[in-house]
C-alpha cells in the first residue's frame, strides 16, 4: 500500500554565525556556529483554492512518494532515499567519508554543546572542521 506521508522539504543546513557581535546566516559553517531550522512551512498553499508550491517542493514530494513506493525493494525511508539519491554521483571514497561523517557529526555536536568552558573552543573547532568537510564533499 502506498503511503502519502510527505517528508519535510530537504535542504542544506543553515548556520547562525556570530563574529565580533555581528550575526550572519550562511550555508557554510563557521567556528561556533549554531545550526538553525530553516525548513519552509507547508500546508498553507491552497488557501486561495490553487496550489502555490514551487517546483522544488513538488519534486521533493514526488521523490518522497517514490521512496515510499520503493521501500519494499530498497528498505530505505524517504530521508535515506533522498540522501542516497543526492550522493549517487559521488566517488566511492567520498561516499564512505560522508557515511563516516554522518555518524561522527552528532557526537561532535553533543560534545560542543556540553563541553566545559576550557574545552569549548577546541570542541567548536573540531565540529567546524567536520561540518566544513561535510559541506566541501557535498554530502
Amino acid at each position: 500500500m502506498l503511503s502519502f506521508s510527505i517528508a519535510a522539504h530537504a535542504q542544506k543546513p543553515v548556520y547562525r554565525c556570530e563574529t565580533a557581535g555581528k550575526v550572519s546566516y550562511s550555508d557554510a559553517p563557521c567556528v561556533g556556529a549554531k545550526e538553525i531550522d530553516a525548513t519552509p512551512t507547508q500546508g498553507m498553499d491552497k488557501m486561495t483554492g490553487t496550489s502555490r508550491k514551487g517546483a522544488d517542493v513538488r519534486r521533493d514530494e514526488h521523490n518522497a512518494l517514490m521512496a515510499d513506493a520503493l521501500k519494499p525493494l530498497t528498505g530505505m525511508s524517504p530521508e535515506q532515499y533522498r540522501v542516497y539519491k543526492h550522493r549517487f554521483k559521488l566517488s566511492p571514497r567520498d561516499k564512505a567519508e560522508c557515511a563516516r561523517l554522518d555518524t561522527e557529526l552528532p557526537e561532535l555536536k553533543r560534545r560542543a554543546a556540553t563541553a566545559p568552558p576550557g574545552d569549548k573552543a577546541l570542541a567548536d573547532v573540531e565540529l567546524y572542521k567536520a561540518r566544513k568537510q561535510f559541506n566541501d564533499l557535498n554530502c
